[in-house]
């Protein structure tokens, strides 16, 4: 039973006239409505009904008590319907958590078109390079890079990312194109800060992969600072294409070794904690990621 079960036994018994009758709508026997209502009372400490052969009459308390049911009983079936409704279709609060550099190339651009998909939705949108628990951030729904380390989340691959070597055409005029990977270290190479690894940048050989260890004079903790930093002229980066695909698109930067460097596919997931599956509006917003990105649109300019 949806209702508090002695609270709906009382109102039904009253309305429909007995405790036969609310026992067929409640599928329940008799007995078990009779004995609803008495724990009711009981709890309570009054009387609600005075029981006859013939029928049940209110007492004062109960009348009373009556009115004030037959409300909670209406408003908690207004909230499972609109509970129901929730669940029919896309529609609320969505709490989206995402890194800098797909939330600012790719995401923020598309939500005009989902929110005319969705106008019944709301997304607030966190963007950070902080990897957060969505769970304890109360989030909805998130989109990760590279290896997902947490095996408890749902995972929908939407797509690759790959990285780039680009520069802008007036630093490399300047400086010289390199022509091969060693040359890079007579260059200024721009690199994200704390992330080590990365200043290696790969390359195929004869004899496998080789990697350069690239150094500069300017390192930054996020994306999209190198790439404004490398459309300034200050440098060649190496960046996921879905930052710098506009800039090349635009011929503010161009590919730089292109037929040498060594292809890494970055995975891109959305992620959303077990059991929101079935939430509309995390599937609305599921399902328009992979539909609008499963296809790298930022590779045009290729």
């Amino acid at each position: 039973m949806s209702a508090p079960a002695d609270m709906a036994a009382f109102v039904r018994s009253v309305e429909l006239g007995g405790f036969s009758a609310a026992a067929r709508e409640l599928q329940l026997t008799p007995s078990a409505v009779s004995k609803l209502v008495t724990r009711l009372e009981d709890r309570l400490g009054v009387r609600l009904l005075n029981r006859t052969t013939r029928k049940l009459a209110l007492t004062p308390e109960g009348e009373a008590f009556l009115h004030r049911s037959q409300r909670i009983l209406a408003d908690i079936a207004e909230a499972e319907n609109e509970v129901a409704q929730f669940l029919s279709r896309p529609r609320g609060l969505l709490r989206v958590n995402v890194g800098t550099a797909f939330g600012m190339h790719a995401l923020t651009p598309a939500l005009p078109e989902f929110h005319r998909r969705h106008p019944e939705m709301q997304v607030e949108l966190t963007v950070t390079d902080r990897v957060v628990d969505l769970i304890e951030e109360n989030a909805d729904l998130g989109i990760r890079t590279g290896t997902l380390a947490d095996s408890s989340l749902v995972a929908r691959k939407i797509c690759d990312l790959e990285r780039v070597i680009c520069a802008a055409p007036a630093y490399l005029k300047k400086h010289g194109t390199p022509k091969k990977p060693e040359e890079l270290l007579q260059h200024n190479c721009l690199r994200l800060a704390h992330f080590p690894a990365l200043s290696r940048w790969p390359f195929d050989a004869p004899g496998g992969v080789r990697h350069v260890e690239v150094s500069g004079s300017l390192l930054a903790n996020n994306a999209e600072s190198l790439m404004q930093l490398a459309v300034l002229g200050m440098g060649i980066v190496r960046l996921v294409d879905v930052v710098v695909g506009d800039a090349m698109r635009t011929k503010k930067l161009v590919p730089v070794l292109a037929a040498t460097h060594h292809a890494e596919p970055v995975p891109l997931n959305v992620v959303w904690p077990q059991g929101r599956h079935r939430s509309p509006k995390v599937a609305a917003m599921a399902e328009f990621l992979v539909e609008k990105f499963s296809g790298a649109p930022w590779r045009a300019h290729r």
